[in-house]
């Protein structure tokens, strides 16, 4: 099957340019989709074995961890997403900016009114690295906290990268990650070093923007409770890949929060 990339180098180059990209994506023979997003995919040894398994990868966005799944030899990968894909973000941006202006918390209601938009303008990026790609990794636009597993299936990886500190309620979004998952589930997600209250079962709560200048990020929770919330949601074990940064020991007493991303691999 014939890709974009091997039709017209240009016409491909031209394209990507028209989006506006969340990962960067490495689409062969020097094109990289510009992507803002800071965050990369994870490495080997923070990734399970997806060889020959069945992958969901929620809150897909661009596609970047799905093409990956797909790449390293998944059986089936579904790209999940409904708010990056269907939200006008140019528009909730200028919405957020006039209520930092006048001091006041957004409205998230209006991102399922207002903001939404049926052609899935967020989605585009997805399409054409797929169509660039010559990928086979199948898309399923759907809210995840009302998807089940009758309508979607359930698989042997599941990715939850960088989307449980987006949602505002984080146990129930766990137990909705353990009814998808039938092997492991890769919890991706903002944490936050507490020094000597590190194990107090803590999560910090983000009423505002305080957290990257974003309204919709909510929770960073520290590594005990996320521990302690996979199991509460169904999980039989679980596995830190990615646990709290190695600190100089004045840092590790100091008083002040230390934000990092943490890795934890939860076990059906």
């Amino acid at each position: 099957m014939d890709t974009l990339l091997s039709v017209d180098k240009e016409i491909l180059a031209s394209r990507v340019a028209e989006i506006q990209w969340c990962h960067s994506i490495d689409l062969g023979a020097g094109i990289v989709t510009p992507g803002i997003s800071k965050t990369k995919h994870l490495s080997d040894a923070e990734l399970p074995e997806m060889a020959g398994k069945s992958v969901l990868d929620i809150g897909a966005w661009d596609g970047l961890n799905a093409f990956l799944a797909e790449q390293k030899g998944a059986s089936r990968v579904v790209a999940l997403d409904h708010y990056a894909w269907g939200v006008d973000m140019a528009r909730r941006n200028l919405y957020w900016a006039e209520c930092t202006e006048k001091g006041v918390f957004p409205d998230y209601r209006k991102d399922e009114t207002e903001f939404w938009n049926d052609s899935l303008p967020g989605k585009a990026g997805f399409d054409l690295a797929r169509e660039a790609l010559g990928s086979k990794v199948e898309s399923y636009v759907g809210d995840f906290m009302k998807v089940s597993p009758e309508a979607i299936g359930s698989f042997d990886v599941v990715l939850f990268l960088g989307v449980l500190y987006h949602l505002r309620e984080p146990l129930a979004a766990l137990e909705h990650v353990r009814a998808l998952t039938t092997g492991v589930a890769v919890i991706e997600t903002s944490a936050v070093y507490l020094g000597k209250n590190d194990n107090d079962g803590l999560l910090r709560f983000y009423a505002g923007n305080e957290l990257d200048g974003d309204y919709s990020n909510y929770f960073a929770p520290t590594a005990s409770p996320l521990n302690g919330m996979a199991t509460a949601a169904g999980f039989s074990r679980t596995e830190i890949k990615v646990g709290p940064p190695q600190l100089r020991r004045s840092a590790r007493r100091a008083e002040h929060p230390v934000v990092y991303r943490l890795v934890l691999h939860a076990f059906a």
